[in-house]
């Protein structure tokens, strides 16, 4: 569940954190209290609102895409419990309380969000692209998300090399200078405009600059507009879809990208 990892993640060493399990009458609550970073009050009502994170710049020292507390709502939710917050300020600590009922209440969905559902995703049309003898750069602070988009791309073939930081993905390229670069923005330290402006300074005298993408979350069109100007040739939001990622790619290395017709 999110609330301890992030109770642990914003809880300095030497502090505390408690998860504490009660049971009144028909209902169970679950409390997660830590003596951590806080909350600030402005920031209190947006807790639970997707892509809403306390600190949102690109080189925030906690990584997320702040989806996290969002998907804990909407399940807590759908098994007909409830989830709150508390927090008497930045430096205070932060309570997360889960109200749960011991039977579980499912609700059908509304006819709406039935009809909003997605084609699913096995039934998408994937663009027929051959990688082989592509060597992509993916540099994303985040474990998961860069193993999620290594795991795509060997799928189609490339060789794929990943960098957790900037520092790290400027090393990377010296040794050895891929075909594509695929970069997220949002990174501690040095973000991803930081790197892209750094690689383009290397490259000064060079004959041609490294093909390079941004895959971030920060998905305005002035992230975009910036991450262009800065020195991307494309931006895409997470989450990506697996064969706009992969069409992306293959024409930044010079591939041809043909799609099937869809079955349907």
């Amino acid at each position: 569940m999110e609330p301890p990892n992030n109770a642990i993640k914003f809880t300095p060493t030497g502090g505390q954190v408690q998860v504490l399990l009660e049971r009144d009458n028909s209902r169970i609550e679950v409390s997660v209290i830590d003596t951590g970073e806080g909350i600030a009050p402005e920031f209190l009502p947006y807790v639970f609102d997707r892509f809403q994170q306390g600190d949102a710049s690109t080189t925030r020292r906690h990584g997320g895409l702040g989806l996290g507390l969002a998907i804990v709502k909407q399940l807590v939710e759908l098994h007909g419990g409830s989830v709150r917050v508390k927090s008497s300020g930045l430096g205070k600590g932060t309570t997360f309380t889960v109200h749960l009922p011991l039977i579980a209440v499912h609700s059908e969905p509304d006819k709406e969000l039935r009809h909003s559902r997605k084609t699913p995703r096995e039934n998408q049309p994937m663009p027929d692209v051959s990688l082989a003898n592509v060597h992509v750069l993916v540099v994303d602070d985040e474990v998961d998300a860069r193993e999620l988009v290594k795991r795509l791309l060997e799928m189609a073939g490339a060789t794929v090399s990943t960098a957790g930081s900037a520092s790290q993905a400027i090393e990377r390229i010296l040794a050895a200078r891929p075909d594509v670069l695929i970069c997220d923005l949002g990174m501690p330290a040095q973000d991803g405009f930081s790197l892209i402006r750094r690689l383009r300074v290397l490259e000064e005298r060079q004959e041609s600059a490294l093909p390079a993408v941004a895959l971030t979350a920060y998905a305005r069109p002035e992230d975009r507009v910036k991450a262009l100007r800065c020195g991307f040739q494309n931006h895409l939001a997470k989450p990506v879809k697996p064969a706009e990622l992969l069409a992306v790619v293959s024409t930044l290395a010079g591939r041809r990208v043909t799609t099937p017709p869809d079955a349907g």
